[in-house]
């Protein structure tokens, strides 16, 4: 059995749509169903975070260019489908139910963003499987809810490994699910509790998803399909000459992904290394490239400096109110409120007076987690930032990427860079 993951970009149209099924049609092979988990499709996602209730006034224009979007590409796939009673209108129906039944409030965001933004996987998976079946390949839609099982850390739902290894392998064992089915379509990025609550594994979670199916149905490898070549040494939006980098080891692959590396998820490497389970990157829009892969490898190859930039950041300083030290039990605190509001620390520094983090400027949470500061400590930031990672960096790339900007924060190890600097294009 082979996992294949579809992201966002890959499924934004009825022609990418076909242009997967191709993908999928010509890896099948006899008596080995293949397991595609597939994101949102296109900028849903995007679209449906505003739909959370609270976020924005103007839901009925994006309810309509939901409902818009998804039907012109179901219909271009399947012609002969009813205007009025098809398995999206079913499923935009059962939103609306759902949007009717969440109150806006900053305590319940996580939940409610769950339970709206998680349409988008649900949707675009039950085009595709319909689209599948009807071009002959045997498929099979399963609810990743029902697979995936978390607790209720809602944005960012922790996994249950011993309920998740169970139900797949229900799953592995159900013959009518795998036995007569060539491809079983399954939803990334999110999953469900034991109650039967939405949950999702956070941001672009959709990696991991697969990651987790290929560890619990012991999986021979994990394809991700993407719009580049492999695994670049840079963003392409910043670098016009990017090196591909061919072989990357586990260790390795899941430091670029703590720091932020787009190209998977940062907790999708760990579930596949504990079982030695290789991981290619793929190009869908040119799927005969080599690719690169993620594997036992001793070092990476070919040995290029990488960058990372992550846009729209926020830095806070959080100093005490009487100018003592910042000590264990005030980072105590700090870290509680953290993670009480669901914030991942993308770099932090401590000096005696103040202790300094970088994250994301998400308005949501950041607001609250001032707010909650502010009870205890003096808070101050800056915003409109940019964080820049350079693995196997040298003075002059350090110079060069830094452009003359000020350095707001900045941290070096042996071979990593990390600096905090006002956002400006490279």
């Amino acid at each position: 059995m082979k996992v294949f993951k579809f992201g966002g970009a890959s499924v934004n149209s009825a022609d990418a749509v076909r242009n997967m099924a191709q993908i999928v049609q010509s890896h099948l092979e006899p008596g080995k169903p293949l397991v595609v988990v597939v994101s949102a499709m296109g900028k849903t996602t995007n679209l449906l975070e505003k739909l959370v209730p609270g976020v924005t006034d103007d839901t009925h224009e994006l309810r309509r260019q939901l409902e818009e979007y998804h039907l012109k590409i179901y219909k271009e796939l399947i012609p002969c489908v009813d205007d009025a009673d098809n398995a999206v209108q079913e499923l935009l129906r059962k939103l609306d139910g759902r949007l009717a039944t969440l109150q806006p409030s900053n305590e319940q965001y996580n939940y409610n963003y769950d339970q709206v933004v998680s349409f988008g996987e649900l949707i675009s998976t039950t085009i595709i499987a319909e689209y599948l079946n009807s071009h002959g390949i045997s498929t099979q839609w399963l609810d990743a809810r029902q697979l995936v099982i978390t607790d209720n850390h809602y944005r960012e739902g922790h996994v249950d490994w011993t309920k998740t290894q169970a139900a797949c392998q229900r799953l592995v064992a159900d013959k009518e699910a795998l036995g007569c089915h060539q491809v079983i379509v399954t939803q990334g990025f999110i999953g469900g509790t034991t109650d039967g609550h939405t949950t999702t594994l956070g941001r672009e979670g959709s990696d991991y998803s697969a990651s987790i199916l290929a560890y619990c149905l012991g999986a021979e490898n994990i394809t991700i399909w993407k719009d580049v070549p492999g695994f670049l040494n840079a963003d392409p939006k910043y670098f016009p000459d990017t090196v591909k980098i061919n072989q990357i080891p586990y260790n390795e692959a899941i430091e670029l992904a703590y720091y932020g590396a787009s190209v998977i998820h940062p907790k999708t490497v760990k579930p596949i290394q504990n079982k030695g389970i290789p991981l290619y990157i793929r190009s869908f829009i040119t799927p005969q490239g080599e690719g690169s892969a993620i594997g036992n490898y001793h070092t990476i190859s070919p040995e290029t400096p990488l960058y990372i930039f992550k846009n729209n950041q926020i830095l806070l300083s959080i100093l005490p109110r009487d100018y003592s030290f910042i000590a264990e039990d005030n980072l105590q605190v700090i870290f509680g409120i953290l993670s009480k509001i669901g914030i991942r620390v993308n770099l932090m520094q401590n000096s005696a007076l103040s202790f300094s983090i970088c994250i994301d400027n998400n308005p949501q949470l950041v607001k609250p987690l001032i707010e909650s500061l502010k009870n205890m400590f003096r808070v101050r930031y800056n915003d409109n930032l940019q964080l820049i990672t350079i693995r196997y960096y040298t003075q002059e790339v350090i110079d060069r990427i830094v452009a003359g900007r000020p350095i707001l924060l900045e941290q070096r190890s042996r071979s990593t860079e990390q600096l905090v600097v006002p956002a400006t294009s490279v």
